[in-house]
């Protein structure tokens, strides 16, 4: 069988999950199947697969299992946000259709050579400030539970620093190809560049109150540094700036302190900052090992108020361990795994530096996110209000994360393109 014929039959296997999971909540629900959920199911299937044929076109050389493990996380995703809301369900699945589109139309652009982006590094870093900037701005800006992180724009409302995040990645990979050698010797006249605009993006976000994403940031430069120069210097270094900066931070910035106290102890203000982190490991324990089943869940109150504020988007690892249990939960994370398995096993095929970089980059950013937001969710660190890839709601965050998984199969394409060639 082919790759490209395994990765359909992997959709269609997804797509059987999916109409079991909506099946599952409806009949939790109603008692019954209704045409709804095999509707939901034909039309999740028949999108991706409309993907796989560009792909099929576009990369035929591609890695054959990123985007049915994708369709999984977005499948769970879909069907437990139904679970909580249906109208929100609707919107994530119009998002994901748009999601689709820039992932396909991302394949076609840069089919033929994707390392034609190498040559407007420096624009991308200067993009990736501007849009890191866009929320502070007094007009377009929102605050949104204390985070500065969004832009209003007429009818539109997103988060530029979900699409910064690959900016700033083409950027470094370019830049650190170029500069690996001198910077593997420890000269620092030629970190200027790279500490310009990586102090005027943590700047920004600081400034923007967006924690979550300035961990995030940080841990991706840290470690695409060290993936161009294998210098542990540099990676102490900067873990030594981190630690100063926090602490600077939790002594000035209320946010800051409010979330290191509800992560150390949340039950010393269980009604305020801890209540959420307190709601959400009571989920998880309610799960236990085989969850209560799709749709059983308890989210709400008699009242019909939240248990669990922000399910949907910051604690929706909570709602899944409830649902499906340890067993479903540690599943999810096997699925996340073994993407950035793939995402590693692509950066080590690719034959240029460019490659290597921007594979690794992308791979690092995907993997970093999913631990920040589950880190925070069973208070292995300090909570921050990033989004669980493909699974959160949010348009912002799908998008961006398509247009990253796009980024894979055209780097996966070109070596395994090579390797058959030889």
């Amino acid at each position: 069988m082919t790759a490209r014929n395994r990765e359909l039959f992997n959709l269609v296997v997804v797509g059987l999950i999916t109409g079991i999971g909506f099946a599952s909540v409806y009949i939790a629900h109603q008692a019954e199947v209704s045409a709804g959920s095999l509707s939901y199911a034909l039309l999740f299937l028949g999108l991706y697969v409309v993907a796989h044929m560009v792909a099929r076109v576009a990369v035929p050389y591609a890695d054959p299992y990123l985007l049915p493990m994708v369709a999984l996380l977005t499948a769970v995703g879909l069907t437990l946000i139904y679970r909580l809301n249906p109208d929100d369900a609707f919107r994530q699945g119009l998002w994901i259709v748009v999601g689709v589109g820039a992932f396909s139309g991302t394949l076609l652009v840069l089919r033929h050579d994707y390392r034609i982006l190498e040559s407007y590094k420096y624009l991308f870093g200067i993009g990736a400030l501007l849009l890191l900037a866009l929320p502070a701005a007094p007009v377009l800006g929102k605050t949104v539970n204390g985070a500065r992180l969004w832009v209003d724009i007429g009818p539109l409302q997103f988060q530029p620093g979900e699409f910064a995040k690959l900016a700033l990645i083409v950027f470094l990979a370019g830049y650190l190809r170029e500069k690996r050698e001198v910077l593997a010797q420890g000269r620092l006249k030629d970190l200027g560049p790279l500490l310009f605009i990586w102090g005027g993006a943590m700047l920004v976000l600081v400034q923007t109150h967006d924690l979550g994403s300035a961990l995030l940031y940080f841990g991706i430069f840290l470690g695409m540094l060290y993936v161009a120069t294998a210098r542990l210097a540099y990676v102490a270094g900067g873990l030594g700036l981190f630690v100063v900066g926090a602490l600077a931070l939790y002594q000035v910035v209320p946010r800051v302190e409010e979330r290191v106290t509800a992560w150390t102890d949340p039950w010393s203000d269980a009604q305020a900052s801890g209540y959420q982190i307190i709601q959400s490991l009571y989920s998880i324990a309610n799960g236990g090992f085989w969850g209560t089943g799709l749709g059983k869940g308890t989210f709400t109150t008699t009242g019909g108020s939240e248990l669990i504020p922000f399910a949907k988007t910051d604690f929706i690892y909570s709602v899944i361990s409830q649902e499906l249990g340890l067993v479903g939960a540690a599943g999810l994370l096997l699925v996340y795994m073994l993407i950035i398995v793939r995402g590693f096993r692509i950066a080590l095929l690719a034959d240029d530096g460019f490659s290597k970089l921007l594979a690794a980059g992308l791979t690092f950013a995907f993997a970093l996110q999913t631990f920040i937001i589950l880190g925070g969710i069973v208070r292995l660190i300090p909570l921050t209000g990033i989004t669980l890839p493909f699974v959160s709601y949010g348009g912002s965050s799908i998008l961006a994360n398509f247009v990253l998984l796009a980024g894979l199969l055209l780097l996966s394409n070109r070596a395994n393109a090579l390797s058959v060639g030889r």
